[in-house]
């Protein structure tokens, strides 16, 4: 579950991190009674509701625009998340002499900022080509994880349920940040709390197929939060229309903030938690444990039964 923020634009083009979209879907019961969600029609006898997917306009945006003027231009990079965040910009290709082929431009931004990352004077003729590349990762780049005590089970208390993936374990977690992600079989429908408070950062819950294509790879309903020490936990694969909190909540240890699901790509209903760390341009996954008995940390090893206290 790559979530390091990609995009690439050329002269005309302006590529938005998040693009709105929306799709009409459907939802009905089928024989023995259970409801069934598909963008695809069902037979016309069969009795259906439709409805509009679409995502919160509040969704978190990232992006690297070009900007021209009579004089100049310039590409800017525009934070809209509630965090800190990181961009590099690459040039790939530049008819401006001051913007070099290969050149690599860095900024990190405070929350809902705009700064200029690069600028050149335009020719006078000629052509004003410039192509590039760009990624973006979230949190403070001087983030220092520091949770103070082991993270709480992100399930009901009392309630046991298996890690079915954790480190050293790579099955699907093989980027960096999902290297020390944990994956915990809890059934779809399963209450999820937060393991640790922050501010909600990102939160989606407008998916509702699940599938092992790459296709699914961004298509999992997910949310995201951030922590005191600027570290960021992401509960992912959570059901459809299930999320209980918004973009710029605060969430206390412990919160009812949404419900176990099987969206996006995965193989079965799953939780996929992973608490990562902006390293400059890229978040990775850093090691963590779970309170036990006592409050004691524990590590996550696969297949060992968790436990909530």
């Amino acid at each position: 579950m790559n979530r390091t923020k990609w995009g690439m634009a050329a002269p005309a083009f302006v590529l938005l991190s998040h693009m709105l979209w929306a799709q009409t879907a459907y939802r009905y019961r089928d024989a023995n009674g259970q409801w069934v969600f598909t963008d695809q029609a069902p037979a016309s006898n069969a009795p259906a509701d439709s409805f509009s997917l679409g995502h919160d306009k509040r969704a978190m945006h990232l992006s690297i625009i070009r900007e021209d003027d009579a004089q100049s231009t310039r590409l800017t990079a525009v934070n809209e998340c509630l965090c800190v965040a990181t961009f590099q910009v690459t040039i790939t290709h530049s008819a401006f002499n001051s913007i070099r082929e290969g050149a690599d431009y860095r900024v990190t931004l405070q929350p809902q900022s705009r700064q200029s990352v690069v600028q050149a004077t335009r020719p006078t003729s000629g052509s004003t080509e410039l192509q590039y590349r760009w990624r973006a990762a979230l949190g403070s780049p001087d983030a220092m994880h520091s949770p103070g005590v082991p993270y709480r089970v992100p399930f009901g208390i009392g309630s046991t349920y298996s890690i079915t993936q954790a480190y050293p374990s790579r099955i699907t977690h093989l980027t960096p940040d999902s290297q020390y992600a944990v994956d915990i079989a809890l059934p779809d429908g399963t209450p999820v709390y937060a393991a640790r408070e922050g501010t909600v950062i990102d939160a989606r819950q407008d998916f509702f197929r699940d599938a092992v294509a790459a296709v699914m790879l961004d298509r999992a309903n997910m949310i995201e939060i951030l922590h005191s020490d600027g570290t960021i936990a992401i509960y992912a694969h959570l059901h459809w229309d299930s999320v209980r909190v918004r973009i710029g909540d605060h969430v206390v240890r412990g919160q009812y903030i949404a419900d176990s699901g099987k969206t996006g790509f995965t193989s079965g209903p799953h939780l996929h938690f992973a608490v990562v760390r902006n390293t400059g341009v890229e978040n990775v996954s850093i090691p963590f444990q779970f309170a036990g008995i006592g409050g004691i940390g524990v590590t996550p090893v696969t297949n060992m039964p968790l436990t909530a206290y």
